[in-house]
């Protein structure tokens, strides 16, 4: 599975970006989606995950209420909405699958294929 993340950039705090990330190869059998980010010298973080069948959706605690993940199946293709954007969003974005399971995951150990990461900068 080849994962091509895109939507990253440069906002100032308050902003808003729409982050997609669009699966290929191996698609033909269900998957969770979930997306990570990880800013310079801390740990990778859980930002959102979302489920295959009936689009269950986990957030991580810092983004409650401001970001949005949503699927479009038919396109393999999950979104990160993010709203109210502050400059501790700033960090690498990842976007990741879990391959033959339905259900999104905390665990960034859950995921089996990975994108390259895209950007995300939040300016003060």
């Amino acid at each position: 599975v080849q994962l091509q993340a895109s939507g990253g950039g440069l906002v100032q705090a308050g902003g808003s970006l729409r982050l997609s990330c669009a699966a290929s190869g191996r698609t033909e059998r269900n998957f969770g989606m979930g997306w990570f980010r990880q800013a310079t010298g801390k740990e990778r973080e859980f930002v959102a995950a979302i489920s295959w069948d009936d689009g269950s959706t986990y957030y991580g605690d810092s983004v409650k209420g401001r970001f949005t993940i949503s699927r479009d199946n038919a396109k393999n293709t999950v979104y990160l909405q993010m709203n109210s954007l502050n400059p501790e969003d700033t960090a690498v974005y990842y976007c990741a699958v879990r391959w033959g399971n339905n259900y999104g995951n905390a665990w960034h150990g859950a995921y089996d294929y990975w994108g390259q990461g895209t950007q995300v900068t939040v300016s003060s």
